[in-house]
């Protein structure tokens, strides 16, 4: 009977030593799972001028991160605010743009849409992208003064 005991106490310590490195492993993997998720999130928002030009170049629009005026209006933000407050993570983007002091080289048929650049919340600044639909691509860093082509 001793032996039976015995045997019996040795299977629930090597049954809960193979549990706990189970569990162990598994939060682990889990954690590890996450961090992958929550770097991946982070490195998703392309909001540089070469990014995005590079984005718009390779795909023909905006990446995710951007939203226009109106989607922002419908979510309750207001020129001046804080657009993270209401929509975090997310840029001002794909709006036109008029080019009605042609500071832009004009085509007919051709439309510009502008969006902002490096924005990270707060104040929208005075970095801009604008792209055509006939792919040129030019930035600002001064509110439409000077440009810089990309594409």
């Amino acid at each position: 009977m001793k032996k039976l005991i015995r045997k019996f106490n040795l299977f629930l310590v090597f049954t809960f030593m193979l549990a706990s490195v189970f569990v162990t492993n598994f939060t682990s993997s889990a954690k590890a799972y996450t961090a992958t998720t929550s770097s991946y999130s982070s490195y998703a928002i392309i909001n540089d001028f070469q990014g995005v030009a590079d984005y718009i170049h390779a795909y023909g629009h905006l990446p995710s991160n951007y939203i226009t005026k109106s989607q922002a209006y419908a979510l309750g933000w207001e020129p001046g605010e804080d657009l993270w407050d209401y929509a975090p993570g997310k840029s001002i983007g794909g709006d036109v743009f008029t080019n009605s002091e042609r500071v832009l080289p004009t085509k007919s048929g051709r439309v510009w849409h502008e969006c902002d650049i490096n924005y990270n919340g707060g104040h929208r600044g005075a970095d801009r992208l604008l792209y055509s639909n006939d792919g040129l691509i030019y930035g600002t860093t001064d509110h439409y003064n000077t440009f810089t082509r990309y594409y």
